[in-house]
């Protein structure tokens, strides 16, 4: 893989860039050593560690401190055709099985019904992570909220090694699901299962005179902030596209340091303080890989892995960019992501 090519204009800034702003020195960064360094001093009951060290030991970037992470809940959060048309086969829970092993993936992260119907015949292949909550698509007009689909209890119940969910934070209904997953991943902790929460912002007051402040690098971050206090072992966040957030929309409290002195404008910089906020590193920040568009895929996942890893975060969760084509594409996409983080060439910046 040739990642300047592949970089383009770009490479230079993403390869070289020095990050003084956020310096790497005031962070954990993932290696083979991140359960013990971290997670062997923290609260997690013996069976989190070891389901943790499960996860990080799979797949073709186990022991590396890095995961690859397979998602497949688009079916409920963007409906089932707008996710699956492209390539039928993925109806078909095995199939989505199949493409993380394909992958080398270090888990696969889906909904309890996807896990239940074919848990038996691949829970000792691929460690299972259940999303819990979803926002159900098939409300009219829609509707953006995030509910429980199913337990903890199940999930344990099919065998997953960790549970996943949802907080739309800013939404009028962020507190609500605040308190439900605080609860729940304070369940899974107790019956073993590590947590993930994907920490999305959700307000139609986050775009401002035309710009998108919803991947905005401050609010993510006190997103993320939000997310590690309630105890998530790793955050999924969207990467950091601009910031300003806090002062775009007037609200809330921030300091003129977060602009001036802790991040510039460059994408690393900005991931970063993603990061930072992820109780500086010791909690994992994968970033997410996005829709698909077609041929740019590869250029658009390879990018976001370097800006991740050169940040300082733990890895990428790619669903629509791998499964929405064939299998043999999409793990061939899912591996170069994975050569990314496997690159000693790309360093912490």
């Amino acid at each position: 893989m040739d990642l300047e090519q592949l970089l383009g204009a770009e490479a230079d800034s993403l390869l070289n860039h020095k990050a003084t702003a956020f310096p790497a020195e005031r962070l954990v960064i993932p290696g083979p050593n991140y359960i013990d360094d971290v997670f062997s001093q923290t609260d997690r009951s013996p069976t989190v560690v070891r389901n943790l060290g499960m996860l990080h030991s799979h797949g073709r970037l186990g022991g590396s401190g890095y995961l690859s992470i397979l998602p497949v809940d688009q079916g409920i959060e963007h409906s089932a055709a707008a996710s699956f048309a492209k390539n039928p086969a993925y109806f078909d829970p095995a199939q989505i099985c199949e493409l993380a092993l394909a992958g080398e993936c270090s888990a696969v992260a889906t909904t309890l019904g996807v896990l239940g119907a074919v848990s038996r015949r691949y829970v000792h292949k691929i460690p299972f992570i259940v999303k819990l909550n979803h926002n159900d698509f098939l409300h009219f007009p829609n509707t953006f909220d995030q509910i429980s689909f199913g337990s903890v209890q199940q999930a344990a119940d099919l065998g997953a090694v960790g549970v996943g969910a949802t907080i739309y934070f800013g939404s009028p209904e962020s507190d609500r699901q605040l308190q439900e997953v605080s609860a729940a991943f304070a369940e899974a902790h107790r019956l073993g299962m590590f947590t993930v929460l994907w920490c999305y912002l959700r307000n139609p007051g986050f775009k401002v005179e035309g710009v998108d402040y919803h991947t905005s690098a401050d609010l993510t971050g006190q997103a993320n902030h939000l997310g590690v206090t309630i105890e998530a072992d790793i955050i999924k966040q969207k990467q950091a596209e601009n910031n300003g957030g806090y002062n775009a929309v007037g609200f809330g409290k921030t300091d003129s340091r977060v602009y001036d002195e802790l991040t510039t404008d460059h994408p690393i910089d900005l991931t970063r303080w993603q990061v930072a906020n992820c109780f500086a590193g010791r909690i994992g920040l994968i970033n997410s890989g996005g829709e698909s568009k077609g041929d740019s895929d590869l250029a658009q996942a390879v990018r976001t892995a370097v800006i991740n890893k050169r940040a300082g975060g733990q890895g990428l969760i790619v669903g629509r960019k791998a499964f929405q084509r064939p299998m043999d594409e999409g793990a061939s996409l899912i591996r170069s992501i994975q050569d990314v983080f496997l690159d000693p060439s790309v360093t912490i910046a």
